[in-house]
C-alpha cells in the first residue's frame, strides 16, 4: 500500500473517452491518501456494526415477527432506500458549510449508532419501521460528505483505486460482521438482542475512530479550478451537465431492476433449504467477493474506463439472477451466486462515485455525488416494493424472471448512454 499527502499537488490528467484517465508523462506512481485509509477503517468498524444487524434482519422480521414478503419488501425497502431523502441535505450541508464533510459524516455514523439499541424494544412492523428510516437518515447524511472526501484527496487518476481500496476496507468490515452474528446467535440465548447490543458498541467506536483520526479542515482550492458557489440552485444545475446526467439516468433506471440483498440470500435459502441457524452466513460469500475484487476492478476501471467496467458489473448480477431461477440444485451453486453478487458491488459502488466525480467542481463535489446516489436510492427503494409485491401475489420465481428481463433491458438501454468522461477537476 502506498500512502502519501492528502492529495498530490498535479493537475488533472486527461481521460479517454471511455471514462479512463490517462496519466501524464513522467508523473510520480499514484497513491492512496491518509485520508481514503482513515475513512476506510471508520466504514469497517461501522459496517462490522450495521452487518450484524442486516445479516439477521431478514430471518428476524419473517421467521421471528411472522411479516409477510410484502411487509418485507416494505421493510427492506425503508431500510435501502429512505436515506433518499436526507441525502440530498447531507450532500448540501457539507458543501454549504465551507467544507465541512467530516462533521457531517460524523453527525450521520452517530445517528444510526444510536437506533441500533432501539431494536431491542420494537417487535412491530411500525416502531421497526421508524427505526430503520431513523437509521438509514444518518446513513443519507455521511454517505456523499464521505464519498466527496474520498474524491477530493485523491488525484483524478487514481479515483476508481481510492474508492476500490476504502469499499474494500468497508467490505472486510461487512465481512466480519455476520460472522460475529452468527457467533453471538450460536453462543447466547436471547441471541436478537445480544446482537443489536454488540452491534452498538462497535457502531460507537466508529464514531470515536472518525472524530480522532479523519482530518476536518477544507482543503484549499487548485489553480484554476472552478469556483462553484454551493447553493442549492448550482447543485441542481449540476443536472445541466451531459455526463452526471446520463450517469443518474443510468443509475437509477438499473436500481430500479436491482433486486436487495436480504431478497437474494431469502431466496437461496429456499433453493437450497440453508438451516435458520446458517443463514447470516450467507452475506459472507457475497463480502468475499467484494472484499477480494473491488481494488483490481478499482484499478481496472482506471485503466480501461470506469463506465465499461459499471456495466460488467450488472452482467455479472443478471447471470446470478438467472442462476438462481435455473432447475441446478449444484453443491457449487450458492457458491457462484455469492461470487457474482460480490463482483457486482466491487465493479459498480466505488466505480460509480469515481465515474460521477468527473467534471463536478470541488465545491460541488457532494452535491454531484448525492445527486447520482439519490436516484439510485430511490429506485432501489421502489424495486424492493415491487418485488416484494410480486412474491406475495405470483411466487418468488416469477417475481425475479421479471428482475431478469428488467435488469436486462435496463443494461441495454444503459449502453446507449455511455457517458464521454472527460475530467475537468
Amino acid at each position: 500500500m502506498y500512502v502519501a499527502d492528502s492529495r498530490a499537488n498535479t493537475p488533472g490528467a486527461p481521460a479517454s473517452a471511455d471514462g479512463a484517465v490517462r496519466p501524464s508523462a513522467g508523473r510520480r506512481r499514484a497513491v492512496v491518501a491518509p485520508t481514503v485509509l482513515a475513512l476506510g477503517t471508520v466504514s469497517l468498524v461501522t459496517d462490522v456494526s450495521s452487518e450484524m444487524v442486516t445479516a439477521v434482519l431478514p430471518l428476524y422480521l419473517v421467521t421471528g415477527l411472522g411479516l409477510s414478503p410484502l411487509g418485507f419488501g416494505l421493510l427492506d425497502g425503508i431500510y435501502n432506500g429512505f436515506s433518499a431523502l436526507v441525502r440530498l441535505a447531507g450532500g448540501h450541508l457539507a458543501d454549504r458549510g465551507g467544507g465541512r464533510h467530516k462533521w457531517v459524516a460524523g453527525f450521520g455514523y452517530g445517528v444510526s449508532a444510536l437506533c441500533k439499541p432501539l431494536l431491542l424494544v420494537a417487535h412491530s412492523l411500525t416502531p421497526i419501521g421508524l427505526i430503520l428510516a431513523a437509521d438509514r437518515t444518518g446513513k443519507g447524511l455521511r454517505t456523499a460528505p464521505r464519498d466527496a472526501l474520498i474524491s477530493l484527496s485523491s488525484t483524478p487518476e487514481t479515483r476508481g483505486r481510492a474508492f476500490g481500496v476504502h469499499r474494500a476496507m468497508d467490505t472486510a468490515g461487512a465481512l466480519l460482521g455476520p460472522l460475529v452474528a452468527f457467533l453471538i446467535l450460536r453462543a447466547t440465548v436471547d441471541g436478537y438482542d445480544a446482537v443489536f447490543t454488540v452491534s452498538f458498541c462497535v457502531a460507537v467506536f466508529g464514531v470515536l475512530v472518525l472524530v480522532l483520526f479523519v482530518p476536518g479542515g477544507r482543503r484549499e482550492t487548485e489553480a484554476g479550478e472552478d469556483d462553484a458557489r454551493p447553493t442549492l440552485r448550482a447543485a441542481v444545475g449540476l443536472l445541466g451537465r451531459r455526463d452526471l446526467r446520463r450517469i443518474t439516468v443510468c443509475a437509477l433506471l438499473l436500481g430500479l431492476a436491482t433486486v436487495s440483498d436480504s431478497f437474494v440470500y431469502l431466496l437461496l435459502q429456499r433453493r437450497l433449504g440453508v438451516p435458520d441457524r446458517w443463514f447470516a452466513l450467507l452475506p459472507l460469500g457475497t463480502a468475499a467477493a467484494f472484499l477480494l475484487l473491488a481494488v483490481p476492478l478499482g484499478r481496472l476501471a482506471d485503466r480501461v474506463g470506469r463506465w465499461a467496467v459499471f456495466l460488467a458489473g450488472h452482467g455479472a448480477l443478471l447471470v446470478a439472477y438467472a442462476l438462481l431461477l435455473t432447475s441446478w440444485h449444484g453443491a457449487a451453486l450458492p457458491y457462484l451466486v455469492l461470487a457474482l453478487h460480490g463482483g457486482f458491488y466491487a465493479a459498480t459502488d466505488g466505480v460509480l462515485m469515481a465515474a460521477a466525480s468527473q467534471g463536478v467542481p470541488e465545491a460541488l463535489r457532494s452535491s454531484g455525488l448525492v445527486i447520482v446516489q439519490t436516484g439510485q436510492a430511490l429506485a432501489r427503494f421502489a424495486c424492493s416494493l415491487l418485488f416484494g409485491a410480486a412474491w406475495t401475489v405470483w411466487g418468488d420465481r416469477a417475481a425475479l424472471a421479471g428482475a431478469v428481463v428488467a435488469l436486462a433491458s435496463c443494461a441495454a438501454f444503459s449502453l446507449t448512454l455511455r457517458p464521454e468522461g472527460t475530467v475537468t477537476a
